[in-house]
């Protein structure tokens, strides 16, 4: 009688699986002892599939980035030397940091460039902020004494002690308002120079398909001046309809508003500015900045606009020689017209006592 041939493992295991043979014990032992080990891989299959997956969608993101073309500067020729000596004075005036109100730390952290504010509230939030060696607490407030580290990086906190920067840039359509955009469209940002020590805000925000003024600056305090609805600052726009208003409609509009989803709507001055064939041009001004609420105006008119243009934005307009797509980076002297206007303090300067 021939002596049987030992089975392979490999045969075992085709064998077993055909024949429906229950594994060694030794192995079920091993699976009982790790019941969530194949779950387990599974996972952490998916979180690398997960993380290629957002590296990629990262990159598709930085090429469309890549591919935004910077806006172009609009040369000027240069002031007067007496001009040109009082912008060289108020860009090298300091303001004393002890006389500094504190501030509330996310607002400091993202006017720093550590991150935009709501980030800034839930890095607090989690306790990755850290304020003289101490966690810091949401809505706590901070002097330019104090020592602040994100994440254990030590962050050299930004204050308002020098004048501020102003940009005034040609929107096109097409490009979106913000930094944070899944789509990864084209932001404004992406065409702007860099703020080497501090952090771009635009004041107020223009929607997608509409062109004209934007507003960029340095400055919280300026933004808060210009956007808050409290200080009702015009906002002035050419506005292209498909079809025309009554005397009657514009009336009504000036005087009485019209009533939106969202409230009341009132136009402060409106005036037609000519056109051809169906189309019709007017000059709207509105003291608020709520979303689409020129067009949404002219929609409950039973009008839709088929070109948004802001000319102007309280004290400044669009100046002339600035085409789309193109910036203008105000001059000392300029944002110092802008500072007074908003009734803010240059660098070194005190207010009075009435």
């Amino acid at each position: 009688m021939s002596k049987k041939q030992p089975t392979s493992k490999r045969e075992w295991r085709d064998g077993a699986a055909s024949a429906g043979v229950k594994k060694p014990a030794a192995a079920s032992a091993k699976k009982a002892a790790h019941p969530f080990k194949g779950e387990a891989k599974r996972q952490s299959s998916d979180k690398r599939k997960a993380f290629s997956d957002g590296l990629q969608t990262q990159g598709r993101e930085k090429a469309v980035k890549q591919r935004a073309d910077k806006a172009k500067k609009l040369v000027v020729r240069n002031p007067n030397q007496k001009i040109l000596e009082h912008a060289r004075d108020l860009k090298e005036r300091r303001s004393d940091l002890s006389r500094f109100e504190p501030e509330r730390l996310q607002k400091v952290l993202a006017a720093s460039g550590v991150g935009s504010r709501r980030e800034m509230e839930e890095w607090i939030t989690n306790g990755w902020v850290t304020v003289n060696g101490r966690v810091a607490q949401l809505g706590e407030k901070v002097t330019p004494d104090d020592h602040v580290t994100v994440k254990g990086n030590i962050i050299k906190l930004k204050w308002a002690d020098r004048l501020p920067r102003i940009i005034l840039y040609y929107k096109q359509e097409g490009e979106i308002v913000s930094r944070d955009d899944p789509q990864g469209r084209v932001s404004i940002f992406d065409r702007l120079p860099q703020a080497a020590s501090s952090r771009w805000v635009a004041i107020g925000r223009l929607d997608i398909n509409t062109s004209g003024l934007l507003i960029i600056t340095t400055s919280g305090e300026l933004v808060q001046r210009f956007a808050h609805p409290s200080f009702e600052v015009e906002r002035e726009y050419a506005v292209r309809v498909l079809g025309e208003l009554t005397t009657e409609q514009m009336r009504m509009l000036t005087e009485e508003g019209v009533m939106l989803e969202d409230g009341l709507a009132k136009v402060e001055r409106i005036y037609e500015q000519g056109g051809e064939g169906a189309n019709k041009w007017y000059n709207v001004v509105i003291k608020e900045g709520r979303n689409r609420e020129v067009r949404r105006i002219f929609e409950s008119q039973g009008l839709t606009v088929s070109r948004l243009v802001r000319v102007g934005f309280g004290p400044i307009g669009l100046p002339n020689r600035l085409k789309r797509g193109q910036f203008y980076e105000l001059n000392p002297a300029e944002v110092a017209n802008i500072i007074k206007w908003a009734d803010m303090l240059l660098p070194g300067e005190r207010r009075r006592r009435s």
